[in-house]
């Protein structure tokens, strides 16, 4: 066997369902030629670069099948609000941060968590800003609040829809001033951000990113940017998605894989603009913001499939749903069943739905890219989910075994910066849902976290995000020897990564335990992170 430019990894753990044995793994030329054990590895490659593991974990490198790169880094590099716990706290942060004549923008502050839920008014936050231009967008990133010197930035949003004069801004209003953040966003800034998202990205383990990028979100300059970025090499791939209706030639003119994405059919259940059949139940008097109908539906994704490109919405809300699914079927009546679902489109979200639409989305070939997260950080009984909805209709969402079940192939990812890159702990999350027996199996949570994330952006090779012979190799290096796992006898006993020990699978996921950390990510052969001390 040719060894030319090949690289052998031995004396390891390599997650191949085809191979539970294995410890080795050969990959030449960017593709992974051999798995195996160490053995017939060396003997096979004579004359490869041997890479020693020393127990390491090998896994197909992630994918994130959701995220805004910019928005992401502008947070890891910024005023983080995620840990703010009251009005006082955030007027704090912002006190500190401040400065006149420039744009403050920060994100994170989420008041379901907070220890009083009262906001800050508009008057509360031009004090601690002291005349400076101040955006704070909440967790989810369908609110913020923003001081008067924003607003001056944005003058269409006091006579927008969602306005208010001392709190939050959603709906219309919102857009109006990310338009004007996007804006006041340096050419410079925005390059420095989108380095550390990527960075950020590969450090976890990941490969492959879904911007999900439109004109109410970052701009055509930024995704220009981030691909431009990204194609000069020794980082991730991005998959780009465009969220806006009518733009076939703005999607081929982008390079964009589809008009996608956050294409908003509502907003989200954090700010109450997330489309609800029946009212909030810590807000009666509203249900939500609705931004398509199901006619919108059906023509975007006729003038997709017609295009040849993925179609998709952001999709929340139990009545969106609805309107989504009901655009579907007046769909399916002009094109037919076998030309909707050739076109592999894509719905973000999804959190409320039942078995019987998730079994037409099967039928329709609809991936649900999916933010298992959210339920670790809402879900339950006494989270956000519940204070929003009430407990028994919020049990029901984010059902990642109901979907499953059905036949919807699932692909996950973070919405970053809603939520961390952090695709183990996303993993965790999708195996211990809060509702009992909404979850799903660690091997289908990592399958949609790696395979997955890579059919919903339409790679036809059924190799690619798996670790066996002729897939692209796309794989992370794990620091697994820190790992333990709880026995049934409560005893405490460290996860083997002794090759020898011959116990194939993952790595143990009980809430708690500690998560692995990402030595290595390389992406088609090329290493784009690296913390690896190989043997000597």
């Amino acid at each position: 066997m040719s060894t030319s430019n090949t690289t052998l990894l031995v004396g390891g753990r390599i997650y191949s369902p085809a191979s539970p044995d294995a410890t080795a793994l050969a990959v030449t030329d960017g593709t992974v030629t051999w798995v195996g054990q160490d053995g017939p590895g060396r003997a096979l490659h004579p004359g490869a670069e041997v890479v020693p593991l020393d127990g390491a974990f090998v896994t197909p490198a992630f994918v994130d099948a959701h995220v805004h790169a910019t928005a992401t880094g502008l947070h890891l590099t910024g005023l983080d609000l995620t840990g703010v716990t009251d009005a006082a706290g955030l007027l704090a942060a912002v006190g500190a941060a401040a400065t006149p004549g420039e744009v403050l923008l920060a994100h994170g502050w989420d008041d379901s968590a907070w220890t009083s839920p009262r906001l800050p008014s508009r008057t509360e936050l031009d004090a601690a800003a002291g005349g400076a231009a101040v955006y704070l967008s909440r967790v989810d990133v369908h609110s913020a609040l923003v001081s008067t010197a924003m607003l001056d930035l944005a003058p269409g949003a006091r006579a927008a829809e969602g306005f208010s004069p001392e709190g939050p801004l959603t709906g219309q209003a919102h857009h109006h001033v990310r338009a004007a953040v996007r804006a006041a966003v340096t050419p410079a800034q925005r390059r420095r951000a989108q380095q550390a998202f990527l960075r950020a990205a590969a450090a976890a383990g990941i490969a492959v990113v879904h911007e999900c990028a439109g004109p109410d979100i970052s701009g055509e300059q930024d995704l220009t940017d981030l691909l431009a970025l990204a194609a000069e090499g020794g980082t991730c791939d991005v998959v780009a998605y465009w969220g806006e209706l009518g733009a076939v030639d703005t999607a081929s003119r982008l390079g964009a894989r589809g008009l996608a994405g956050d294409l908003f059919a509502d907003g989200a259940l954090g700010s109450h603009t997330a489309a609800l059949h029946q009212p909030y139940a810590d807000r009666p008097g509203t249900t939500g913001l609705r931004y398509l109908d199901a006619a919108a539906v059906a023509d975007h994704l006729a003038a997709c499939t017609e295009a040849g490109l993925q179609a998709g919405f952001h999709v929340i809300g139990d009545a969106a749903v609805a309107e989504v699914v009901e655009g579907f079927r007046l769909a399916e009546k002009t094109l037919g069943q076998r030309a909707l679902a050739g076109g592999r489109h894509r719905l973000e979200h999804v959190e409320m739905i039942d078995a019987d639409q998730a079994r037409a989305l099967a039928g329709w070939g609809v991936t649900a890219s999916m933010q298992p997260l959210f339920d670790a950080a809402w879900g339950g009984r006494d989270g956000m989910y519940a204070t929003r909805l009430g407990a028994d209709r919020a049990s029901g969402l984010n059902p990642f075994a109901t979907l499953a079940a059905h036949g919807v192939p699932l692909a996950f990812g973070s919405d970053a910066p809603v939520t961390p890159l952090d695709p183990w702990a996303a993993v965790r999350a999708a195996v211990h849902h809060r509702t009992p027996g909404a979850g799903i199996s660690p091997r289908a949570a990592v399958n949609a976290h790696t395979r997955g994330g890579h059919r919903a952006a339409g790679a036809n090779d059924p190799s690619i995000g798996s670790l066996v012979p002729g897939a692209p190799a796309h794989y992370a290096i794990w620091d697994a020897a820190e790992l333990v796992v709880a026995t049934p006898d409560s005893r405490v006993q460290r996860w083997s990564t002794d090759p020898r020990a011959g116990v194939p699978g993952l790595p143990p996921l009980e809430p708690g335990a500690p998560l692995p950390r990402c030595l290595r990510t390389v992406r088609s052969g090329q290493v784009i992170h690296d913390e690896f001390t190989r043997t000597p």
